[in-house]
């Protein structure tokens, strides 16, 4: 069922619970939830979201996962999370000082869980939660706690700077790194 304009303006705000458990290989966190994910609950939920095709693609997934499956991953050793956890229509609705907010509430979540790594889809975001102006995507220089962290593009499909094809294989760097 396509949401309608008006049921998509009443899930600005909610939040999404995080696909998680300790000890994961990779923990994928996103910016935040958009409007057409907390409509469904579930994590890029929205059509044209190039997550899942890059987690198959990449070699991730044994198959092409759809976001209903997102519980799938978790004996697969991955997780969903977001930086900042209110869903927006958006990513550029978010402040900086919310940015920040859900980095230090990002790393809290990681010390806690102590996935092998962490990938934030989205340098921009990464840059500005972390206090890293300077950040590239790939591995980071320093992780948190014994979790490396990993920053690949945003998968939204508002992001052209990455075909499919180019994003399946920052994908599958990363896969080669969390064995």
């Amino acid at each position: 069922m396509r949401p309608t304009p008006e049921q998509l303006l009443e899930c600005v705000g909610r939040t999404l619970p995080d696909v998680a458990a300790p000890g994961l290989r990779v923990l994928f966190c996103g910016i935040n939830p958009g409007l057409y994910t907390a409509f469904t609950g579930f994590h890029f939920a929205r059509p044209g979201n190039r997550f899942w095709p890059a987690l198959h693609r990449s070699g991730f997934t044994p198959r092409l996962y759809a976001p209903a499956e997102q519980a799938a991953l978790l004996p697969l050793g991955l997780g969903i999370t977001n930086v900042v956890d209110r869903a927006t229509a958006t990513a550029a609705e978010l402040t900086r000082e919310e940015l920040v907010t859900g980095g230090a509430a990002l790393t809290a979540k990681v010390r806690a869980l102590a996935p092998a790594t962490l990938a934030v889809l989205g340098i921009t975001a990464y840059r500005a939660a972390f206090g890293q102006p300077r950040a590239a995507l790939g591995l980071q220089p320093e992780g948190i706690g014994g979790t490396a962290v990993w920053v690949l593009p945003n998968p939204s499909g508002l992001n052209a700077h990455y075909t499919p094809a180019a994003l399946a294989e920052k994908f599958a760097e990363l896969r080669e790194l969390a064995g």
